[in-house]
């Protein structure tokens, strides 16, 4: 993987970027069709920023463990005896051997492969043969840490041992989120949806900014939320997009006897998206993962009520899955086949100072911010 990038490098990607957006190109196509750039995108972006991991209800009790991906790096969290959540590379210390997979609950952590085995805590407390061994110190070896956090009921880790704390550099996004969602924290995970697309993950995070493609794109979506209520505002490392649900019947899904009457999303720097759809007490959790220049691996989990759906959060899902989604995969998988042509460099941002839904200024947020990853690592 390339982890180096030159001051000419970073000239040419951030050329035609403005501050200002109504004064601002896009981001170059070369960000989103190279190889180079994908590389340090995992390097000077995903493997330093706070990554959403999964729902705290999976985290609670004693011995609980999530086995996920950072970057294409495995991590492991675990729920100590303590009570203290802890966060390792999922990587033994005698042969690199991974742990653990998927998800569960254990008394010790032991490898699969020689049965070297830690307390929760990531301490080594037994290594079979090793009697005989000279300079050998069982206490001297622990699971390499990283960071870990709990933040509005959900877990996320962070690769970057100087990074902030995630509830620092989010400013007012806990306290927004909990007044919108107040009953997060006593949500259940119920479904989750997998997509494999062939697309850059910046073009999916693009997309996702700015509705200013929604009355072409998604006929139904802007019958389910009144668009002229819908506003974007950009902050620090997030984005707030609010609008009411629509007023008269929709083509979505049914939302008659609905207990949130709002819809409001929040993006995250930089691939978390949290949404809370018109419905019953919901929360969808859209994780946009790099998985290739042209390649983005996204999960959708839905947090509810309950475990089990009830008939109009499945017709809400169907939705989602049948609907949204395709319409949206198709968009970013276009968008992708006309950025490899020599047809397209970059296109301008096109901005409303109302703030609107229509206006591309949070994408332009999420560009500012790219570069200043990029930045970062040019100085570094």
């Amino acid at each position: 993987m390339t982890t180096t990038l030159t001051r000419s490098d970073y000239d040419l990607i951030s050329e035609g970027y403005a501050d200002e957006p109504a004064r601002s190109l896009s981001l170059r196509k070369e960000a989103y069709t190279e190889r180079h750039w994908y590389d340090i995108d995992q390097t000077a972006i995903i493997r330093k920023s706070w990554q959403w991991v999964c729902h705290g209800e999976k985290l609670r009790a004693p011995g609980a463990y999530v086995a996920a991906e950072v970057g294409g790096l495995p991590i492991l969290l675990v729920r100590g005896r303590d009570g203290m959540l802890r966060g390792f590379y999922n990587v033994c210390q005698h042969r690199a051997m991974r742990l653990y997979e998927s998800e569960g609950r254990t008394s010790k952590i032991m490898c699969p492969y020689h049965a070297w085995t830690y307390d929760l805590s990531g301490r080594l407390k037994r290594a079979p043969e090793t009697d005989n061994l000279v300079d050998f110190d069982i206490d001297d070896i622990c699971l390499e840490s990283i960071r870990v956090e709990e933040f509005c009921g959900f877990v996320f880790a962070n690769l970057d041992p100087a990074a902030a704390p995630l509830a620092e550099q989010s400013g007012a996004l806990g306290d927004e989120i909990r007044q919108w969602a107040p009953d997060i924290e006593r949500l259940t995970f119920a479904r989750r949806l997998n997509y494999d697309i062939r697309s850059n993950w910046k073009n999916v995070i693009d997309n996702f900014l700015e509705c200013y493609h929604c009355p072409i794109a998604h006929r139904d979506f802007v019958s389910l939320v009144d668009m002229d209520t819908y506003s974007v505002t950009t902050h620090g490392i997030y984005s707030s997009h609010m609008a009411e649900a629509g007023k008269a019947g929709n083509t979505a899904y049914s939302i008659e006897h609905a207990t949130v009457t709002d819809h409001a999303v929040w993006w995250l720097w930089p691939n978390t998206c949290i949404m809370r759809y018109p419905g019953r007490g919901n929360m969808i959790v859209l994780q946009v993962n790099p998985a290739g220049p042209d390649r983005t691996l996204e999960t959708y989990d839905f947090f509810l009520e309950s475990a089990e759906p009830i008939e109009a959060e499945l017709e809400s899902i169907r939705y989602l899955d049948e609907v949204l989604q395709q319409e949206d995969i198709w968009l970013v998988e276009n968008v992708q086949r006309g950025m490899e042509t020599p047809a397209f460099t970059q296109g301008r941002i096109v901005h409303d100072p109302s703030g609107s839904g229509k206006s591309e200024h949070a994408v332009h947020h999420f560009h500012g911010l790219v570069l200043d990853a990029y930045r970062k690592l040019v100085a570094a």
